[in-house]
């Protein structure tokens, strides 16, 4: 398989970045193979930043909507109330933290949308935080011998533990 469009990384990691952010590794070590680390560590993280400014844009509207038929896609209150007493602050430089490890950033990103987080300020701490570890990534692609097929592996492992998670929040009782 040949990845030979930055555009496309772009386009993917944007899609990524504004849904579930799971196959940010695989494109990353993808993409590493045919282009310099930087390239691809500079341009995704452009686009993967923009995709959560994206989300973080929708989770704000869902959060303040209040529609019944949105129950399934918010956070409960009771969620929402014991994550801001987790995380009474959502930094940037807590985000920018999260965002430079395979840590999922939900919890932070939810605080982000509650408080009103500044949707400029959100961009510029995930791509702070994104630009190291999308270097990184992109290296490991670029000078480890990782075959296509375990990328692809990784990819499918992935697709199938959110599909699964899916369907257990989708048969947990709505609080």
């Amino acid at each position: 398989m040949t990845v030979d469009s930055l555009w496309l990384l772009c386009l993917l990691l944007f899609l990524d970045g504004a849904t579930t952010a799971a196959f940010t590794t695989p494109l990353l070590l993808l993409y590493g193979k045919t282009f310099e680390p930087w390239k691809v560590a500079a341009a995704g993280g452009v686009a993967s930043a923009a995709g959560s400014v994206v989300q973080l844009a929708l989770l704000r509207w869902m959060l303040a909507t209040g529609r019944p038929w949105m129950t399934r896609l918010v956070p409960s209150r009771q969620k929402l109330e014991e994550t801001l007493k987790r995380y009474p602050s959502a930094s940037f430089l807590a985000i920018a933290i999260a965002r430079a490890t395979p840590l999922p950033d939900a919890p932070l990103k939810l605080v982000a949308a509650a408080v009103g987080y500044p949707l400029y300020r959100y961009f510029a701490a995930v791509l702070a935080g994104a630009l190291p570890y999308y270097f990184l990534l992109a290296w490991a692609g670029h000078e480890l011998p990782i075959p296509v097929w375990a990328i692809a592996a990784l990819a499918g492992a992935l697709a199938i533990g959110l599909g699964l998670d899916l369907v257990r929040k989708s048969r947990a009782p709505v609080a």
